[in-house]
């Protein structure tokens, strides 16, 4: 893989009525994203449900995408856990299917400091042999990697190739773009923030409304890459209210009901997530209307 660049859906998990996973469903969402022009598939993140599925579940998942994408794009599989060695195990599943890159997200509950951040990732990255995209994700982990764990990261391992930021903190994504090496991937982790970051000298996103609007999403990004920033903001614009209707509750409720409204999947999700209140339902809805997605 070159230099990661572009966008990544970070993929929702298709559930049937009785809360197995919808595989009919999931192969034809990565053939609809594929067409769509995303640049990478992000299976088993947050987004993805991972946290309640079981290790079999998640590799299952992750053959289904795997094996759907074809080598069309890049697959890069979610194995991070709050346990080293369960993230080690993990991403043996995913590389013995056939993924070089993961996505390790960092330690949740735990609490590690900055060393215990350093150790965590540096284990799993040298002992499973694979690129590493760090993921940071504070408000869903309850701890912060620091800009400076990061960059220790991208310096003295070499596996460690991009890191997903979404501390939210922009002054801590601008410290990781300018300090990190050349041939280091700088990511949003929030679709919101995704034109500043790229505008600021970041490489892409790994997004959740490119579940939704695949082409949309991803042509703002490749406009801003590209410089042409009267196109991307128009982009970001008509998407903004989206974005934020996406996180009227907790990720992924609002993503799978809009994808539900738009025919392609059912609303099931996993307790302890419950489908969104009709309140909020009916929002996202009306905004879903004026994007013409439903």
């Amino acid at each position: 893989m070159a230099k990661l660049q572009g966008t990544g859906t970070a993929l929702v998990t298709p559930f049937k009525k009785n809360g197995t996973i919808d595989e009919q469903s999931l192969r034809k969402l990565v053939d609809w994203q594929i067409k769509n022009k995303i640049e990478f598939l992000v299976p088993c993140g947050s987004t993805g449900e991972s946290a309640t599925m079981t290790r079999d579940e998640r590799r299952r998942v992750i053959q289904i995408v795997f094996e759907q994408a074809a080598e069309r794009v890049p697959v890069i599989a979610g194995t991070g856990t709050n346990s080293t060695n369960d993230s080690i195990e993990l991403t043996h599943d995913a590389k013995e299917i056939g993924i070089d890159t993961v996505l390790l997200v960092g330690p949740y509950y735990n609490k590690p400091t900055q060393e215990g951040f350093f150790q965590h990732f540096r284990k799993i990255a040298e002992e499973c042999d694979v690129k590493v995209v760090l993921y940071n994700v504070p408000g869903r982990t309850s701890s912060n990697m620091l800009a400076e764990t990061a960059l220790r990261l991208a310096e003295e391992v070499e596996q460690v190739i991009a890191i997903k930021e979404a501390s939210g903190n922009l002054e801590q994504v601008m410290q990781i773009i300018k300090h990190a090496p050349k041939d280091f991937s700088v990511l949003s982790g929030e679709d919101s923030q995704t034109l500043p970051i790229v505008t600021s000298g970041g490489d892409g996103v790994i997004s959740v409304i490119s579940n939704e609007v695949p082409k949309e999403f991803s042509d703002m990004v490749r406009y801003a890459l590209k410089g042409d920033l009267t196109k991307a903001r128009d982009l970001h614009y008509k998407l903004f209210d989206l974005m934020r209707a996406n996180f009227f509750e907790s990720n992924p409720i609002p993503v799978k009901a809009a994808m539900h409204m738009m025919g392609m999947m059912e609303d099931t999700l996993r307790l302890p997530l419950t489908k969104m209140s009709k309140v909020n339902s009916d929002k996202l809805k009306n905004v879903l209307k004026e994007l013409k997605l439903v």
